[in-house]
């Protein structure tokens, strides 16, 4: 019998039978019964499917309404006379059940007590009053109507000595499963033997026994009371013999025993529980891996190494802890696609739409991805190689990986290498350690179910060097060594496992802290900064409608011209990606959102004032170029992890016994390279107009402005030297001008790197002329003539040929007299 039948409900009453303060709903007594005899069964009544279970007359039971139909049911039945038609369905699986799913023959039910529960649902307590039999539907929506007549009960033999028998033999038994079924209260047996009602013991207990539906409506349909009996005694043996087997086989292994003999017998116990309930016993499960294990690509060294395991789990009792550290393994070996690869797709024009499509410039990566494709194509099997963009934040450089897995039609997989510490996170654990896994690497391959994804290695120069845990970026050396991928060796899986069709795209910000060794083994590829016509142009096609559609608006509710995301790229953003221009369209769009929320008027065409009210002023107004009336003062160009930007070199000097003081937070080689500036001027002081005492009666003093931020590097050397020289002789700085380059003690200037996203931070600041070493030429003729406008370029290679461009002859207003 269930044990959720047996209702114990408090402070819920019973219409006129109960009061609110009773414990227990009391059991139907003769007088009930008659009462309830007495009553006709509506002719039209609405009619509630319940899902999985069966509700006899006389029984109390409470139900949960999820669908919207029974909801509506109920509430207005509460409202009106509370009297329901309650049917079982045939199949409870189906969610909304046509006329063709319920049976017809169901239960009059009134309503008791309607509850509505905090997640939602709605409770109702409901009793059953009397059987009918639905002759028509005559309505379907919002809820089943129906006409009905009542199901006429066959009560001839209820007198007769082998009724009363049986209906003795039904409380004996009940009172033997309550006593059998731990599960059940004891106080189950006073409430049966407490019953008067014979009608509604049988329906008591064929409404509480352990029954599935289809058996629960039989007894209901049964029409014939004696007949009804003797079907509820049989079905009732049936549940007593199922609990006395299982007690049975209980006591048989609670015997004294030592550990191993305990383990095999509630194994066996076990096993004899799974087939009693139809389900899956452990040898079946061996036999299915046995089964997937023909289908899969293995080689003959894989597929030993599966046999012997899999016997290894055979020989092994299933309540071993090492049991399930066994089976996951074989699931691994069986999950991982061995041999299995999706087909490449070879065409390159689309190919090459697909990346146009995602990505605006960037025209060398998509170039260099373009020409993989193309070779793969003509040989077919060449190796996958490994390629690294590197590049500032923003520019892209993950979303690549997308967009090369669309393109080729493989599968995309991303791995994040940001502060990974411990080498097993690649390699795995050996299976000897508690909670063994393998790496994220063979997990990552699992997952993607082919065995030549597109696999993306992000933020690799975020990598953790050396740890405790081993040293996760030498653990890399075999993943992305196409020589040596072939066989990756995993600690878990302690088997070759051939990574070489996997496509590997790594990406980073910086190249500075990746091991020598591992940037060894890849191709690099340089993802720069965009322009700002570039930064328009993504803004326009891809960052406006994404984030349109994110906050649920749509173009006429928001536009926005190239002039205004000019100005949102110019004035609010410093950055070579557009990750902070998509935050400031964001900001934008939330105005329009909020406005429209809030239904208050507003321009959806967006101009500048507009703009300047919802992001407020201008906070990068200081890259902006500076004037040249103060001496000392000169424009050089910088590369940060942001992408270029312009750096002020200031220089004073005061009355003194000469030397140099440095300001700034900067770094040991842009202190070498100042040191290197003023003694290369001492050396030829005479050559630059300076007197040779200046240098020993006056103290320079030399800062580089935003000293809270860290700077280093060579590239600011010539910068330093102009700077010196204009403040020793008081001689104006050219006005728009900016440069970059290394110097050496020789008067030689040497070529920097960044040369691209410098010329851009340039453009940003307005200025119209830049100097630069003659070995970076070829870094300009790289880029596009577009991006070139409106800049005039000196190359040089000595320091006097910077000065002879830089300073002008006329000196600065109020100059010092030294």
């Amino acid at each position: 019998m269930s044990n959720t039948k047996f209702l114990k409900l408090d402070n819920m009453s019973l219409e006129n039978i109960l009061d609110d303060d009773a414990d227990l709903i009391p059991l139907m007594t003769p007088e009930d019964e008659e009462e309830i005899n007495k009553e006709d069964v509506p002719e039209f009544l609405p009619i509630l499917p319940l899902r999985n279970t069966v509700l006899f007359p006389g029984v109390v039971i409470p139900i949960t309404a999820g669908r919207d139909k029974s909801i509506q049911l109920i509430k207005e039945a509460n409202k009106g006379n509370k009297i329901i038609g309650v049917v079982a369905q045939k199949n409870e699986a189906i969610e909304d059940p046509t006329v063709n799913d319920i049976h017809k023959v169901g239960t009059v039910a009134v309503i008791l007590r309607m509850l509505k529960m905090p997640d939602g649902n709605t409770t109702v307590i409901i009793q059953g009053k009397k059987r009918f039999e639905i002759e028509s539907i005559v309505q379907e929506k919002p809820y089943f109507q129906a006409t009905t007549k009542a199901c006429e009960e066959d009560r001839t033999q209820e007198k007769d000595a082998e009724f009363e028998a049986i209906i003795e033999s039904i409380k004996e038994m009940a009172i033997r499963i309550i006593k059998e079924n731990p599960n059940l209260p004891s106080e189950a047996t006073f409430a049966i033997k407490n019953i008067e009602s014979n009608p509604f013991l049988i329906n008591f207990v064929s409404a509480n026994m352990n029954l599935k539906v289809e058996e629960k409506q039989e007894l209901l349909e049964t029409n014939n009371l004696k007949e009804r009996a003797l079907l509820t005694l049989k079905k009732m043996g049936a549940e007593l013999q199922r609990l006395e087997l299982r007690n049975d086989i209980q006591s048989k292994t609670r015997t004294d025993m030592d550990q191993q003999q305990r383990e095999y017998y509630l194994h066996q116990q076990l096993k004899t529980i799974q087939e009693e309930l139809g389900g899956v016993s452990f040898d079946e499960e061996l036999e299915e891996m046995k089964v997937r294990s023909k289908t899969k690509k293995w080689t003959k060294e894989v597929h030993a190494i599966f046999d012997k395991e899999l016997g290894r789990l055979q020989r092994m009792n299933p309540q071993m802890s090492d049991y399930s550290v066994q089976r996951n393994y074989l699931d691994l070996l069986l999950e991982l696609p061995w041999n299995e690869y999706s087909e490449d797709k070879f065409d390159l024009k689309r190919a090459q739409r697909i990346l146009d499509r995602d990505h605006f410039g960037l025209e060398k990566v998509k170039e260099r991805i373009i020409e993989h494709l193309a070779v793969l194509k003509l040989k077919g099997d060449m190796k996958s190689p490994i390629i690294c963009l590197y590049g500032p934040p923003g520019v892209g450089k993950t979303s690549l990986g997308k967009s090369i897995a669309e393109s080729l039609g493989r599968k995309y997989v991303r791995m994040s290498l940001g502060g990974l510490r411990d080498e097993a996170e690649i390699r795995g654990h050996r299976k000897t350690y508690i909670g063994a896994m393998p790496g994220r690497i063979i997990k990552d391959i699992k997952k993607a179910g082919t065995s030549n994804p597109v696999f993306v290695l992000d933020e690799i120069d975020k990598l953790a060097s050396s740890s405790h845990n081993g040293d996760p970026s030498s653990a890399m050396l075999e993943v992305l060594d196409p020589e040596q991928n072939t066989t990756f060796y995993d600690n878990y899986l302690e088997l070759d496992y051939d990574l070489s069709k996997v496509l590997f795209v790594a990406t980073a910000n910086s190249l500075s802290t990746i091991p020598w060794a591992l940037r060894d083994r890849m191709e690099i590829i340089n993802v720069s900064g965009y322009t700002i016509e570039e930064k328009v142009e993504i803004a326009k096609r891809h960052l406006v409608p994404k984030q349109l559609n994110e906050h649920g608006l749509t173009n006429e509710h928001l536009q926005m011209g190239k002039r205004e995301l000019e100005k949102i790229v110019e004035a609010y953003t410093r950055e070579s990606g557009v990750r902070g221009l998509e935050k400031q369209i964001a900001k934008m769009v939330r105005y329009a959102a909020k406005s429209i929320a809030m239904e208050e008027v507003y321009e959806p065409k967006v101009s500048v004032e507009i703009i300047e009210k919802v992001l407020g002023p201008s906070h990068l107004e200081r890259d902006k170029y500076e004037s040249n009336d103060v001496a000392g003062v000169v424009t050089g160009l910088a590369w940060t992890s942001v992408g270029g930007d312009i750096l002020f070199i200031e220089s004073i000097i005061s009355k003194g016994k000469g030397g140099l003081t440095i300001t700034g937070n900067i770094g040991n080689v842009m202190k070498e390279s100042a040191t290197i500036a003023m003694e290369y001027i001492k050396a030829n002081a005479i050559d630059f107009g300076i007197k040779p005492q200046w240098l020993d009666t006056y103290k320079l003093h030399m800062h580089i402005p935003e000293g809270a931020t860290p700077k280093d590097g060579p590239s600011a050397g010539i910068t330093m030297l102009t700077s010196i020289v204009s403040v020793f002789t008081q001689r104006k700085v050219k006005p728009k001008l900016a440069m970059t380059g290394e110097i050496t003690l020789r008067g030689k200037v040497l070529p920097v790197g960044g040369i691209k996203e410098k010329i851009l931070a340039a453009k940003r600041a307005n200025i119209k002329e830049i100097i630069l070493c003659k070995d970076n030429e070829k870094d300009i003729l790289e880029i596009k003539e577009s991006y070139l406008k409106g800049l005039k370029f000196h190359y040089v290679t000595e320091m006097k040929e910077v000065i002879d461009i830089a300073l002008m002859k006329q000196k600065v207003k109020n100059a010092k007299k030294l």
